[in-house]
């Protein structure tokens, strides 16, 4: 995204002041290490001002009533991390508050911007509360398309929006999803895939078992690591094993 073509509105930019005000750089550098940004790393360039996620969230619930959704977009083009993550907690908090016309401006918005969600953890907090409900009594091909992306993050938000349909007791989005990623050669597509499947197994063990039992010698050591996470020792054994 071209931060150029924005600015911020001064509802924005007192967002931003106050996010600064709660910068740490000790803790800038703790968070750099964490989310990968060295070189070759898939969080490479990133830059972290140090302000923690439940700080961040009380930022957001601070300004979300005085931000439009389109004033949000230019803090999902901050260079900044803590700044793209404050967009998409504005985001979610205003979807969950919004009439369908809000919704439908926040997801389009979301969706024409995805190159700004480009970490796991700006995935993992937005995706299923903004995609994931908006799609809950729609046509959910569009995940499809997300998943076929050549965008790691992309991919991504398709299988975690999907935790959304999981709470609902509705798998075969999931189970869809996780066979297309089954060989998926990124760890951070391993670990959500196999982060859903879990999710399904919480709630009905026989269908996750089902899923693996033909499949678990074919997935990644990490994805079915994830995926029996909450099975007995024994079991996991068993999978793991994969004989």
């Amino acid at each position: 995204m071209d931060t150029q073509q924005y600015s911020l509105s001064p509802a924005a930019a007192r967002a931003r002041e106050a996010l600064f005000a709660q910068a740490s750089a000790d803790y800038a550098v703790t968070a750099a290490r964490f989310f990968k940004t060295g070189r070759g790393d898939y969080g490479e360039g990133d830059r972290f001002i140090g302000v923690r996620v439940p700080d961040v969230r009380k930022t957001a619930r601070q300004f979300f009533r005085e931000l439009t959704p389109s004033e949000v977009l230019p803090l999902l083009a901050d260079p900044v991390h803590e700044c793209r993550l404050l967009a998409l907690i504005l985001w979610t908090q205003q979807f969950a508050r919004g009439d369908e016309a809000c919704r439908e401006e926040i997801v389009a918005h979301y969706l024409a911007h995805t190159d700004g969600i480009n970490n796991w953890d700006l995935v993992d907090l937005s995706a299923y509360e903004i995609v994931g409900n908006f799609l809950l009594s729609r046509d959910r091909s569009l995940l499809d398309r997300l998943a076929g992306s050549t965008s790691l993050w992309e991919q991504r938000i398709a299988i975690v929006s999907t935790w959304a349909f999981i709470r609902r007791g509705e798998f075969d989005d999931t189970l869809r999803l996780a066979d297309r990623l089954l060989t998926h050669p990124h760890d951070l597509i391993h670990k959500a895939v196999g982060w859903m499947l879990r999710e399904v197994g919480k709630r009905d063990k026989k269908r996750l078992e089902s899923f693996l039992e033909s499949r678990c010698r074919r997935m990644p050591r990490t994805m079915l690591r994830y995926a029996v996470e909450r099975f007995s020792p024994d079991e996991r054994a068993r999978y793991m094993r994969r004989d």
